[in-house]
């Protein structure tokens, strides 16, 4: 891996680090393919279950792409600044504290899950320059927080401070300064401690279920959930023989 990203195993966690501080771990082509390599490793390593993106020196997450630098390749069929046009297969959880701004919040969509702290302010302060969203933004943004908020911040790109952002569930959480990433970490523990093949199925149905007519996403969540029914079978048996009664182990 590259100095200005590195990746690290955690427990059941891969957690990937853009380490460029002085650019407010602003991505340049290096960081991307490192990125992209990060991602290679964690779909190659059976034991990491949860991906974990983080941001090195306490200031930002991610700036966006290295406007300085102008070295992403915007055609790559992964994404400019890493796998961004790409769906890992596992989970995976973007720990933030600081600024996450412009492509920096494009990759905070790439994740399933966001953990920020409170000092953090996201905004897609590339209006200002005349750059467009090209690394999944536009597409994952009104999903997340729906289209009239979406657009909002597509067109204004204003400041949106922490609890802001939580409140329009941009951020799935806050925690206290200097817990992002432990908090990210026991989330994905936890996430790992469940029965994988389900849990990947629903998340797949979910995810890919999305743009699809209502008959058709049932019609693929059907599909997924035959294929795991065995894990449903010997889950089934545990809870009759007295497990995870009451919640437990959630």
């Amino acid at each position: 891996m590259s100095e200005e990203l590195r990746y690290k195993r955690i427990g059941a966690a891969a957690v990937l680090t853009i380490d460029r501080p002085a650019r407010r771990n602003a991505i340049d082509a290096a960081a991307a393919e490192a990125f992209r390599q990060g991602l290679v490793d964690f779909e190659a390593d059976e034991g990491a279950r949860v991906l974990v993106l983080t941001g090195a020196g306490g200031e930002a997450f991610c700036a966006g792409a290295d406007l300085k630098a102008m070295d992403l390749d915007v055609d790559h069929p992964d994404g400019p600044m890493g796998p961004t046009r790409l769906t890992p297969t596992k989970p995976a959880i973007a720990a933030i504290d600081g600024w996450c701004l412009a492509g920096g919040v494009e990759l905070a969509l790439w994740c399933d899950l966001r953990i920020a702290t409170p000092q953090s302010t996201f905004g897609l302060f590339e209006r200002r320059w005349g750059v467009p969203l090209v690394d999944g933004g536009t597409q994952r943004l009104p999903r997340i927080v729906g289209m009239g908020r979406a657009l909002e911040l597509i067109l204004t790109g204003r400041p949106v401070p922490a609890e802001a952002a939580n409140r329009i569930g941009l951020v799935n959480e806050l925690v206290d300064p200097g817990r992002h990433l432990d908090r990210a970490l026991e989330l994905a523990e936890k996430i790992a401690s469940f029965p994988q093949e389900t849990m990947l199925a629903d998340r797949r149905a979910a995810i890919e279920g999305f743009g699809l007519a209502l008959d058709d996403g049932i019609a693929l969540e059907h599909k997924l959930g035959r294929e795991v029914l065995d894990v449903a079978v010997e889950g089934a048996s545990r809870f009759a023989s007295g497990q995870g009664r009451h919640g437990e182990g959630v």
